[in-house]
């Protein structure tokens, strides 16, 4: 429900990311990790350009992805303020393909009741 409330999300990555975007709300996707882990998982998992489900989906970057050094808070300010305003229709609008890629609204609105009963 708090979700449903937001104007903007700072997220971890996972299939929240998935149900932010479709309940059409901009987001800002966050991960760190420990740095043997981050390194670790570089080196298992190659040629993947990006963390968030949007992004991967889409095969570009829909939304920001701030990861390790990355994820500080010059750049979640930055970022957020970036989809509070000028980002925030493009995001939307993109957001829109997402889902005609999913299948339209009723494949978009069941996978997001499917993720929102967990």
């Amino acid at each position: 429900d708090l979700l449903r409330c937001s104007k903007a999300e700072l997220i971890t990555s996972g299939t929240a990311t998935l149900e932010t975007a479709l309940l059409n709300i901009p987001e800002v996707v966050c991960y760190r990790s420990s740095k043997i882990s981050y390194e670790i998982g570089k080196r298992v998992v190659k040629n993947i350009k990006y963390i968030s489900l949007v992004n991967l989906i889409m095969d570009k970057k829909i939304v920001t992805e701030l990861i390790q050094n990355e994820l500080n808070t010059n750049n979640l300010v930055k970022e957020l303020n970036l989809i509070l305003g000028e980002n925030r229709l493009e995001i939307l609008d993109n957001y829109h393909l997402l889902r005609e890629k999913l299948g339209g609204k009723g494949a978009s609105d069941f996978a997001a009741e499917i993720i929102l009963k967990g």
